[in-house]
């Protein structure tokens, strides 16, 4: 499956992971989508959100909850 068919919002999120500097934690990917992380309502619906990304490959998840893109 290509990048480009993913929905919008997931397109965001593997660029926010990409342009870390190392693996993420969902408060760091919702900074990087210009998320108010400070907002809990804001940031929960986030947590999940990487998780379709990683049942696909896209994205590998740490033991510690973080995120990486996988190589």
């Amino acid at each position: 499956m290509e990048e480009t068919t993913f929905p919008r919002d997931y397109q965001r999120i593997l660029a926010a992971v990409r342009e870390a500097a190392g693996p993420v934690e969902a408060r760091q990917v919702g900074d990087g989508l210009g998320i108010d992380v400070s907002v809990r309502a804001e940031l929960e619906p986030l947590r999940g959100k990487p998780v379709p990304l990683v049942d696909r490959g896209w994205l590998r998840k740490l033991p510690d909850g973080r995120f990486t893109i996988r190589v």
